[in-house]
């Protein structure tokens, strides 16, 4: 009997064609983060049962762009560049779940087909998109991390432009926002190969950092805009109050997740 390896799909013979690797997954990358409250309403559409509304601040949104290098474990990756770097932009909201608070992505944006498979099994909801954001360097034009430094950030998917921000940094920071800040509480979803059979798949389950190091966090202010698009609906989570944003280098490691309950989110 035949038998086939890898992680995920393509399985072949050797397994080396596999999309993504097995984890743990390292990551190093540049984050921008703009903060801004939204009606409640619009993110209380994007929780499915169980998850509740946050109690605090619940129409908070964190708007994410990521610059990434990842690797799986012997770092092989990070010599074969292309299997390495990708970019990413996210929108983030809070929730509640037998009276914890989570967070929870609700849109996501990549430019790599290995970052789409990723997301798939950690439950993120990733779909292809353009990204783009200013990156820092200690000579000539570009920004420094300091005082004044000044970052733009752009995010387009089927030719239209979703999103773009200038991000002027203010001052050192405690933190790099609130609303990404907790364990993520997403669902795996995947509709039964039978037509009327609803889902073969529906877990929520809770995901997070397996260990993270990070630098100086900092602060300032942005100008941000959203814009309508046909198959998109990040503009739902119109800006109504801008809260701040933030820069940080950080380094993390995934190493899977734990599952909360399965065969109730209701989803369709």
């Amino acid at each position: 009997m035949a038998s086939v390896r890898g992680y995920f799909h393509p399985k072949t013979a050797t397994g080396d064609a596999s999309l993504i690797p097995s984890p743990p997954w390292h990551y190093s990358g540049d984050l921008l983060t703009v903060e801004y409250r939204t009606d409640p309403a619009r993110v209380r559409e994007l929780l499915p049962e169980p998850l509740e509304l946050a109690d605090e601040d619940p129409g908070a949104v964190a708007l994410i762009w990521a610059d990434w290098q990842s690797c799986a474990a012997d770092g092989n990756q990070l010599l074969d560049p292309v299997l390495a770097q990708y970019k990413e932009a996210f929108a983030v909201v809070r929730c509640r779940y037998k009276g914890r608070t989570y967070s929870r992505c609700v849109y996501i944006w990549v430019d790599k087909d290995f970052a789409v498979a990723r997301g798939l099994h950690q439950g993120y909801p990733k779909k292809l998109g353009s990204i783009h954001q200013t990156r820092p360097h200690p000579y000539g034009p570009a920004p420094r991390i300091e005082a004044g430094a000044r970052f733009g950030a752009t995010l387009a998917a089927a030719d239209r432009r979703l999103a773009q921000a200038v991000v002027t940094l203010r001052e050192p920071s405690q933190t790099n926002g609130f609303v990404n800040s907790h364990p993520m509480a997403h669902h795996r979803w995947l509709p039964s190969i039978e037509k009327g059979r609803g889902l073969a798949l529906d877990e929520l389950i809770e995901t997070g950092a397996a260990s993270s190091e990070a630098g100086q966090a900092w602060a300032g202010d942005a100008e941000l805009e959203l814009f309508e698009a046909p198959t998109e609906e990040l503009a739902r989570l119109e800006i109504r109050e801008p809260i701040a944003a933030y820069y940080r280098q950080v380094g993390v490691v995934w190493d899977g997740g734990t599952l909360l309950e399965s065969g109730t989110s209701g989803a369709e």
